[in-house]
């Protein structure tokens, strides 16, 4: 990169990296809390909303506590779950599992199915109404620290950078955006985030953070198999005993559904495909029948942070808080994160108000970290904490019975379990390839199912070819030299964009190539190399997916 470079400075109160439900939370009550409060709010994606993907069936309690009046400030939440199906599959059919036997915690009914691209859009336009300066296509590359290690800003919008790391005739060295208090809402494995966990040691103590790929679909369906406000998981096949996981249909409006399917990253087998695994599922005949005549209209995948109660890092660091998924504050059997995302950003905002007021900047904002593990978010993830080191280590049957059980004993304010521990990190829980047998995928059919740079197209990803690849090995010779003979090379397999690849050719030896154009910012290839040699940035510029209502 660009030596001895000179950038202006612009300051405000408060800087939030990140435009989703977390980060605009924050910045909406700062200026609730102080009209004249500075805001500012980066945002990597070419639009607020370009890199949103979520499920999503929102729990309304976070935009409750933040905007108590938005059913009347059109909001697009209009889809009220009216049913709530769970099934196990088989390879051919399906066994109901019926409600009554669940935790209330994991009824749907009062929720709403939604875009969470076009909530956080909505969302953007009340925080602009307030006074809040939003900035898209404004991908945060550095951190700024002050003289005394603390975090004191971001550099953003350096453009210009030519792939070999030199600048370009029109290089833009970028700004540095400054505050008391950074906020980082990047999502699931942020790379400012990761910088500042290690840094500070902040996962001292906890659990590994555990993950999922979740991949999901829009489609269009026959009117006459369209039920709005229908919402159905599964479990099961085609998983099985491979890895843990399953899948979510939604109806929303406009006859079309969300199709989605989600696999743990702590599977074993480095044959597994997890983007081979969702096309096949919808080749169950329960959900084949659904599809039937319809049409897929857009494709995204990102990862999920799973870990849960156990696995929270600590969330403040001198003049810096971790926000939202950046934390890790996704309920697992909910499948739920948008709500305690909007809580942690009004608990960060009112902990920055309350500090600012009394003239502070640059400390740790302890009064958030407090109300998030001592209020409404500790309580929903302690209650479930079980689920997913069951599931992980037990199986299916066992995270159903056990964790059930012990989800309702937490209801009640009891546990027969205690807090059981995850192990592992998802990439060391990778086998070795000689242990375990390929998997055979049947070819998609261009009808249901779609190889991935076919539906790479319906995310609309676009990344400027000049500029460096943001995806960065450490070592460039570990991928052939290491990861193809111990592991099969899984980075061809785990991408659910195909951005990895080894070429082999005759009477060569093969290579190992980053098509990071194809890269939907999932961040799987950070989280499940086996070697731990892929390290994820942000690209310049907007570039990435262009989800339109993901």
């Amino acid at each position: 990169m660009p030596q001895d470079i000179t950038r202006e400075s612009m300051d405000y109160d408060v800087v939030i990296v990140g435009a989703g439900p977390s980060g605009l939370s924050a910045a909406i009550r700062l200026k609730q809390l102080d009209p004249n409060c500075s805001v500012v709010v980066l945002e990597k994606g070419s639009e607020v909303g370009a890199h949103i993907l979520s499920g999503a069936v929102l729990d309304p309690s976070g935009l409750d506590a933040l905007l108590p009046e938005w059913r009347s400030m059109g909001a697009p939440i209009k889809t009220e779950v009216k049913a709530d199906n769970f099934y196990i599959l088989g390879p051919a059919g399906q066994m109901r599992i019926p409600n009554w036997p669940m935790p209330p915690l994991m009824n749907n009914h009062g929720n709403y199915i939604v875009s969470m691209a076009n909530v956080c859009r909505w969302m953007a336009g009340v925080a602009e109404g307030l006074g809040v300066e939003i900035f898209a296509g404004m991908a945060c590359s550095q951190l700024v620290y002050g003289d005394a290690g603390q975090v004191v800003g971001v550099v953003a919008g350096e453009f210009g950078t030519l792939a070999d790391g030199t600048p370009s005739p029109n290089y833009e060295p970028g700004m540095e955006l400054r505050g008391k208090y950074v906020f980082l809402s990047e999502g699931v494995r942020g790379s400012l985030a990761k910088e500042v966990i290690q840094k500070y040691d902040l996962s001292a103590g906890k659990d590994p953070q555990k993950f999922g790929l979740g991949m999901k679909e829009i489609w269009e369906i026959d009117p006459a198999k369209h039920s709005l406000g229908t919402v159905t998981h599964t479990m099961g096949w085609p998983l099985g005993s491979n890895a843990g996981g399953g899948s979510f249909i939604y109806h929303l409006e406009k006859n079309q559904v969300y199709v989605g399917f989600v696999v743990h990253l702590n599977y074993k087998n480095p044959h597994l495909y997890p983007y081979m695994e969702f096309q096949r599922f919808k080749h169950h005949p329960m959900v084949a029948e659904l599809l039937k005549g319809g049409k897929r209209v857009a494709y995204g995948a990102r990862a999920i942070s799973e870990g849960g109660w156990q696995s929270i890092p600590k969330m403040v660091a001198p003049g810096v808080a971790l926000l939202g998924c950046t934390a890790g504050l996704v309920n697992v059997p909910r499948i739920k994160g948008n709500h305690n995302a909007m809580l942690s950003g009004k608990a960060a905002a009112e902990a920055a108000y309350a500090a600012i007021s009394a003239g502070r900047s640059g400390d740790e904002l302890t009064d958030y970290e407090t109300e998030v593990r001592g209020g409404a978010i500790g309580s929903d993830l302690k209650k479930v904490r079980n689920v997913k080191p069951l599931w992980s280590k037990y199986g299916l049957i066992a995270s159903l019975l056990a964790g059930g059980a012990d989800m309702w004993a937490n209801t009640f304010g009891m546990t027969i379990l205690g807090t059981l521990k995850h192990g592992k990190s998802d990439a060391e829980a990778t086998g070795k390839a000689k242990d375990y047998a390929p998997i055979d995928y049947p070819k998609p059919d261009g009808v249901l199912s779609f190889d991935r740079l076919t539906n790479v197209a319906f995310s609309f990803t676009n990344h400027d070819e000049a500029q460096p690849a943001h995806l960065r090995l450490k070592d460039a010779s570990i991928p052939i030299a290491f990861n193809l003979p111990e592991y099969a090379e899984p980075a061809q397999r785990y991408c659910p964009a195909g951005v990895y690849e080894v070429i082999a050719e005759t009477g060569k030896e093969p290579r190992f190539q980053i098509n990071f154009q194809n890269c939907v910012h999932c961040k799987t290839c950070d989280i499940k190399d086996p070697s731990q040699n892929i390290n994820w940035t942000t690209p310049m510029g907007g570039g990435g997916p262009n989800y339109p209502n993901m």
